[in-house]
Formats: structure tokens, C-alpha cells, sequence
């Protein structure tokens, strides 16, 4: 093994989130040597990162050295870890005719790059491109570790495992680890004295325990106080980040289900049937439901993150922070040897024994040299077990599409998503999805183009 990892980041124009990723790795020192190999299809934005990536190095003072690749198999050649982060097809078109085209059936999303009929279409347009990915790595570095942020999440993984078992792989989201710093807001709790174990899938895992430290070193469930605090209008408190979103649809699935769900409000409410419905615009008043968010924050983001990325081209020096992305504890764990636990998102194999052996779940896992290792959950309680199934249905009929090559696979998962059928009957269903196809046209594999 070399002295120093080399890191591949594939989706490197993506200049704020690669600043955060590589100011983690670089300041752990068994890290801090490591060469950082960046790859974008913008050459531009390619650019703006590698001088990023170099501010950082010198912010640090750190011997690492920063590559720059156009060529994606270049950048992988002799990787160690190969961290992947983009979006195909971008806000404009595709996401815009995710929104659009459904519109015109009625049918409303809040975020749909999960699941749903946008995050069917997200799933079609990227799992081609991470395959492609997997391709490269099994001839210029099959050892490497794939930590993949894109989404759909679990559709991605359950899609590399499928296609290519030997590559390891972790899909990886700051849902779980966000959630609990929001719920020790609300419970005026630093998080640091709050245990949890989670499991599920990803964006629909749930706590199935939140407990309080106490000072006696026992633990308290935290539960009670959780239902108690919405029951009495005092939580969810006003959002810290989006006042757009007040999270109360996941306080009302904590007192139907009885856990609380790790992802947020606004994705969840498009997740089930209940919460967004033609006619009823009482319920989106109710639990302020944000419609169209995502192009929203879109446009938003684009915007902020062309400013920090331009302000942070031009500094002398950047201010380096540590974000709560679990990247560079994997890297540093499985490179330095020092174990760590993190929420990953993996081929369940057996670990939560009430789904699937082959869907894709999210679960603990213990990171050490010997690599990423899941934990074994056993049976969710039944009726978060029925309830991630129903999105599981529409992982698995779009993971059938994409290996089979069957266009009828993708009409069979738009029509088991749950929001999908609690708006549009069959027929609205599947011309829907045939425009959607035809709209997406080149961003698509040639097979599923309407």
C-alpha cells in the first residue's frame, strides 16, 4: 500500500461541496499527504475547483498535491477512494421537466429527485453514468472504495450492486446525523448527549431509539417528550435554515407510527399518499407542505454557490471548517485503520431481516481497515416495515428497467409510487411517463427514449 491514498472525485465542478469534502481529508494528518485527482466534465468549473483545491492545500500547509482530469478513467487510474457527486442533466432541462410535465396531470412534488415519478426519471438518468464509473474502476483500480452522494440514493445502489457486486460501494447522506442535531434543537438537547440507532432505507429510515444521557450514565427515551412538544404546539420549532419548510409532516407520522423518520417533511410528503392531493389544499396549509421546493432551492443554490465558489477562487486564504459529511471519517478509518460508525447506505443482505436481501438499506456500519461493514438490525417494527415497502416497490421496478433494458418496468414503477397512484389513474400514468421520456430524450440510455 502506498504511503499516501489517492482520492478521485468525480463530479468535481461542483466546487462548494468538493471544498468541504477535501478541507475534512486534508486536515486529518494520516490524510493530509493525500493526492486529490479532480474530474468534470466543465472544464471551467473544473478549473475554479482546482484552484479551490489548491487554496485549501496551502491554507493547511499540507504536502497533499491536487490533479485535474478531463478524463474520467485518468482520474480513477490507482484510486483508493473514488468519491462521486453530480446531478445529470442539471436543474435545466431536467429537473424543470420533472416539475413541469407532471403539472399538467395535476400531479405536484415538492423535491423528486428520490422517488416519485421525477426521482424514477433521476434513477434513468444517472444509474447509466455510475455504472460507467464501476466500468472504469474494475480495470484501473478494483480495490477502491466508491463513496457515491448522488441521488436516488438507494436506487443507485441497489443498481451498482445488482450490475457490479464486486465493487465496494457506500451510499452516503447527512439525513440521519441532520435530523438528530434538528430534534436536540427543538428539545433544547446538545446532540453530543443523545444515543440513536437507526435503520431503514434511505430517506425513510427511523430512529427506533432517541434517548437522553443522563448524569448517572443510564438513558432516557426521548419519545414522550418529542409527542408531548407537538401535541402542545411547541415543536417543530420555526426552521433554522428554510422557513419554507416547518417540518411538521414527520411530528404527524410520530404520533401515526410511533418513530421518527430521518428525512425531511418536504420529502416525505411526497413519499406516501396522505399529505399532497388534488382538492385539498387544507392539508398543504396544514402541514406546510412546500410544492416545488426543490427548483426553488435550485435556483437558490446555483446562485449562492456561484458566489462562495467565485469568492473562494479569489481568496489568498480559505477558512476551513469541518462539515458533518462522513467521507473523510471513512477514508481516514479504512486508510488509517481507526474505526469509526457511520449511516451508509448498502445491499441489505440480510441485515433488517423484514425487507428485502437485495434492496438497498440504510443501517450502522462499522468502518475500519477491513473496509465499510453494516450492522445487523433484525425486524423493523411491522408498520414501518409496510410502510418502506411501498417505496421499495418503485426502487425495485426502476433497478428491473435499468437491468432488463424493459421500458415496461418503468410504467410498472410509476405505477406502484404511491403519491403517483393516489393522483392519476393508469392511463394518465403512463402517457405521463411516455412524455417524461420523450422530454428527457438525450439524458436518457437510448432504450428508454420516448
Amino acid at each position: 500500500m502506498a504511503s499516501n491514498p489517492k482520492i478521485a472525485f468525480i463530479g468535481a465542478g461542483s466546487t462548494v461541496f468538493m471544498k468541504n469534502i477535501v478541507s475534512d481529508i486534508l486536515q486529518r494528518p494520516a490524510l493530509s499527504g493525500a493526492t486529490i485527482a479532480l474530474m468534470d466534465i466543465n472544464p471551467e468549473r473544473l478549473a475554479e475547483s482546482a484552484v479551490v483545491a489548491g487554496r485549501i492545500v496551502a491554507t493547511l500547509g499540507v504536502p497533499a498535491t491536487v490533479e485535474t482530469h478531463a478524463s474520467q478513467r485518468r482520474a480513477l487510474d490507482a484510486a483508493d477512494f473514488v468519491i462521486v457527486a453530480f446531478q445529470i442533466g442539471g436543474y435545466e432541462p431536467c429537473t424543470v421537466i420533472d416539475f413541469e410535465l407532471p403539472k399538467k396531470y395535476g400531479l405536484r412534488q415538492t423535491i423528486a429527485d428520490t422517488l416519485g415519478i421525477g426521482g424514477i426519471m433521476r434513477g434513468l438518468r444517472t444509474v447509466p453514468h455510475l455504472w460507467s464509473i464501476c466500468e472504469d474502476m474494475l480495470d484501473v483500480c478494483p480495490n477502491a472504495i466508491l463513496l457515491q452522494y448522488v441521488n436516488p440514493m438507494a436506487i443507485n445502489t441497489w443498481a451498482i450492486a445488482e450490475k457490479y457486486p464486486a465493487i465496494r460501494q457506500v451510499g452516503l447522506c447527512h439525513s440521519v446525523q441532520g435530523t438528530a442535531w434538528e430534534l436536540a434543537r427543538d428539545l433544547d438537547i446538545p446532540v453530543s448527549e443523545i444515543r440513536y440507532r437507526a435503520a431503514g432505507i434511505n430517506h425513510m429510515a427511523f430512529y427506533l431509539n432517541f434517548e437522553h444521557r443522563q448524569p448517572d450514565g443510564s438513558y432516557r427515551n426521548l419519545y414522550p417528550d418529542l409527542l408531548a412538544g407537538y401535541r402542545e404546539g411547541r415543536f417543530p420549532k420555526p426552521s433554522h435554515w428554510n422557513p419554507r419548510c416547518p417540518n411538521k409532516v414527520r411530528y404527524e407520522m410520530l404520533t401515526r407510527l410511533g418513530y421518527f423518520v430521518t428525512e425531511s417533511s418536504e420529502h416525505f410528503a411526497e413519499y406516501t399518499p396522505w399529505f399532497i392531493k388534488d382538492g385539498r389544499e387544507d392539508l398543504i396549509e396544514k402541514f406546510g407542505i412546500p410544492l416545488d421546493e426543490y427548483p426553488k432551492r435550485c435556483v437558490e443554490q446555483i446562485a449562492r454557490w456561484k458566489t462562495e465558489a467565485e469568492a473562494l477562487k479569489n481568496a489568498d486564504t480559505i477558512e476551513i471548517r469541518e462539515s458533518h459529511e462522513y467521507a473523510s471519517e471513512i477514508v481516514n478509518s479504512v486508510w488509517a485503520g481507526q474505526p469509526s460508525v457511520i449511516y451508509g447506505n448498502v445491499r441489505n443482505n440480510g441485515c433488517i431481516s423484514s425487507l428485502p436481501a437485495n434492496c438497498a438499506a440504510e443501517v450502522p456500519c462499522l468502518v475500519d481497515a477491513n473496509g465499510i461493514q453494516p450492522t445487523f438490525i433484525g425486524e423493523l417494527p411491522t408498520q414501518l416495515t409496510a410502510l418502506i415497502r411501498t417505496n421499495i416497490n418503485v426502487q425495485e421496478l426502476t433497478v428491473k428497467a435499468l437491468t432488463t433494458e424493459d421500458r415496461e418496468h418503468i410504467y410498472h414503477a410509476a405505477m406502484m409510487d404511491p403519491h403517483t397512484a393516489a393522483e392519476l389513474d393508469l392511463d394518465q400514468i403512463r402517457t405521463l411517463t411516455d412524455e417524461l421520456l420523450k422530454a428527457h430524450g438525450e439524458w436518457l440510455p437510448e432504450w428508454a427514449r420516448g
